[in-house]
């Protein structure tokens, strides 16, 4: 299961990165992606979920990565850093369906296959501020 979710996000990581830099249509984008994998019906309602509530939340998402990440102007951070961050912070303060931990942890395993060599340690500590007023919030 666990390896399943890794793979649909990476999927959804994959689209949206290619809707950030060419402006093509979500729905486009995953049908195409979606072809030639094999992907369940869950997953692939998990897919269209991430890839809808970040399109749909994308300015507050942003907001949050320049609050969470002041020293990296918005469009200075790679475009898959970007996504990535985007897709935690995405999962992490608004859908609310992942333990705190497991998101951060699939950002950084994200950020290790698809980022630069700096790309998980600068995932994390932006997802560590993150957790960290996410953590103050609560009871």
């Amino acid at each position: 299961m666990v390896r399943q979710r890794r793979k649909a996000r990476g999927l959804a990581l994959q689209a949206l990165y290619e809707i950030d830099l060419t402006g093509h249509g979500a729905t486009e984008v995953v049908q195409r992606l979606l072809k030639d994998e094999k992907v369940s019906e869950d997953n692939t309602s998990f897919i269209h979920e991430l890839i809808e509530g970040v399109t749909r939340n994308k300015e507050k998402l942003d907001e949050q990565i320049r609050n969470f990440a002041p020293a990296w102007p918005l469009e200075q951070i790679p475009p898959i850093d970007r996504n990535i961050l985007r897709l935690a912070i995405f999962e992490v303060l608004i859908d609310n369906k992942v333990p705190l931990k497991v998101a951060i942890n699939e950002a950084v395993e994200l950020a290790k296959t698809f980022g630069a060599e700096a790309s998980p340690k600068f995932v994390n500590g932006v997802l560590g501020s993150v957790s960290a007023l996410v953590l103050n919030k609560k009871p």
